[in-house]
């Protein structure tokens, strides 16, 4: 079934292409999401105008992207976590964490921008690649040390308390 994208779907393709899709997928899904359209000659003019806009509006989301990444690239992200004897972390640093202390330094991304190589689990530094727009990423630098209150835990264990 032929169709016309009304926006931009993964692994289909952009807004206005005119794909050909099997037709269940686009009477199940692209239809009633109003991802698609019927390639008529009215519509095919009506998305002309659509994708003229969306070109500009991405010109713009670029401007700023590009802004951003050169303000996360300056930064670079302290997270203290407890960890163990051979600087393992109890836990991981989450996309979550990262996304809350971003906010914390006024930044607002949301956390499915994020993408990290491998889980955090140890401590030390650490390069979080975060995609703003299609082709703009910025790389944010993360710093894992030990929370000061970990210490002083550990130091209460070697204490001996057998004494009555």
């Amino acid at each position: 079934m032929k169709v016309i994208l009304n926006e931009n779907v993964d692994n289909v393709g952009k807004l206005g292409d005119i794909v050909e899709v099997k037709a269940g997928f686009a009477r199940n899904y692209l239809l009633p999401r109003r991802l698609v359209l019927k390639p008529t000659k009215h519509n095919v003019e009506l998305l002309k105008f659509k994708k003229i806009k969306a070109a500009k509006k991405l010109e713009l989301e670029k401007l700023s992207a590009a802004e951003l990444k050169k303000k996360l690239e300056e930064i670079t992200l302290t997270i203290k976590k407890k960890a163990g004897e051979t600087d393992t972390l109890f836990g991981s640093v989450t996309a979550m964490e990262i996304e809350s202390k971003l906010a914390e330094a006024g930044i607002s991304i949301e956390r499915k921008k994020f993408h990290l190589e491998e889980p955090i689990k140890k401590l030390g530094s650490y390069i979080c690649k975060i995609r703003l727009v299609e082709d703009i990423e910025a790389d944010l630098k993360i710093e894992v040390t030990r929370d000061s209150d970990s210490e002083g835990e550990e130091a209460d264990k070697d204490i001996d308390t057998s004494e009555k």
